[in-house]
């Protein structure tokens, strides 16, 4: 499958327990989300928008994740504008509103 990525945003997260949490979050909440595994690091692609909740990493987790210093842990770069509060992150094209 060839992938167009010049239109989709997401993190990279290195490949831990915690990490598999917070893609499997993102990919309850972004059907869409295309995750590559590369074995030291995962690449999380999602067409415009990305989006992921604390809430959804927690159920994920089974236990509390702090927005955004644990992210940001896991996180060693990502593709788009991003912003992050202590309830979500968001990955987008462009500037955020």
């Amino acid at each position: 499958m060839i992938v167009d990525r010049s239109r989709r945003v997401g993190p990279v997260l290195d490949a831990s327990a915690a990490s598999a949490a917070v893609v499997a979050a993102i990919r309850a909440l972004n059907p869409d989300a295309l995750v590559e595994d590369h074995g030291s690091y995962l690449r999380v692609l999602v067409p415009g928008r990305c989006t992921v909740t604390r809430e959804a990493i927690e159920r994920a987790l089974g236990r509390p994740f702090r927005l955004p210093g644990d992210l940001e842990r896991l996180m060693p770069s990502f593709k788009g504008t991003f912003a992050v509060s202590e309830d979500d992150a968001t990955w987008s094209l462009g500037r955020q509103p």
